[in-house]
């Protein structure tokens, strides 16, 4: 098992930018790749961003790419997103997801991910 809990949420004006964390413990955070997704009322939930268990490989979506970094520090078992730019649009619950996997790359699916956080709400006012 995996316990994840997603902080750094909040409330920002559009064009400002929060930096998103998730503290992973249970298992050995280097043997996950990661991944962050988002869900605004009403909608899917949808993917942001991933990242390979070494960090070495990153994947993001189209809507947030130039304006999201996903990092990961294996050493404190911690997963981040950097978010700037933001856009009312981004307004959403934020959730982090770990699967496990010996290959370093990243997966897109929300159904290839095993073990998720609670999530963290982030609101972005226009």
């Amino acid at each position: 098992q995996v316990q994840l809990v997603e902080s750094g949420g909040g409330l920002v004006q559009a064009g400002g930018s929060l930096r998103l964390s998730c503290a992973a413990s249970g298992r050995t955070f280097s043997n996950y790749a990661m991944g962050w997704f988002r869900q605004a009322p009403g909608r899917e939930r949808e993917f942001v961003a991933a990242i390979s268990w070494s960090g070495g490989a990153t994947g993001y979506a189209d809507s947030v790419k130039g304006r999201f970094t996903i990092s990961r520090d294996n050493a404190k078992n911690t997963l981040y997103v950097q978010m700037s730019s933001l856009k009312p649009e981004d307004t959403a619950v934020y959730y982090c997801a770990a699967r496990g996997t010996p290959y370093g790359r990243w997966y897109r699916g929300r159904y290839e991910y095993d073990y998720w956080g609670q999530g963290t709400q982030v609101t972005v006012s226009s």
